[in-house]
């Protein structure tokens, strides 16, 4: 299995980039989905999740600025990101868990990253 971002730019403050990801491989289901992100110096952090029923969690620093969506029938999701702040420079990472069959638990699969980098 494996996870593939895009969308990652340079952009100025208050600018808004879409980041995208797809899933590829030996899925059977996936269960939940998301973004974390580390910029420098900092440790991953948890931006958004998305489960399989459509639930979603945002951390409270993007909360209203952020939105995440998935397409099932494509294994992807999605981070809308508007009104980008300086501090929301990282590498964005894609997270999931994919079922491989159906009596396998989910297992926990990372893309490498998409770099978002917010200066004027």
């Amino acid at each position: 299995v494996q996870l593939a971002e895009s969308g990652g730019d340079l952009v100025q403050p208050g600018g808004s980039l879409r980041l995208s990801c797809a899933a590829s491989g030996n899925i059977f289901s996936i269960n939940g989905m998301g973004w974390y992100r580390q910029a420098p110096g900092s440790q991953r952090e948890l931006v958004a999740w998305i489960t399989d029923e459509s639930n979603m969690y945002y951390a409270p620093s993007v909360t209203g600025r952020f939105a995440i969506s998935r397409d099932n029938a494509n294994n992807a999701v999605y981070l809308q990101m508007n009104r980008l702040k300086p501090e929301d420079t990282a590498i964005y990472y894609c997270n999931a868990g994919v079922r491989l069959n159906s009596e396998s638990p989910a297992l926990d699969f990372w893309g490498k990253g998409t770099l978002v980098n917010v200066s004027s």
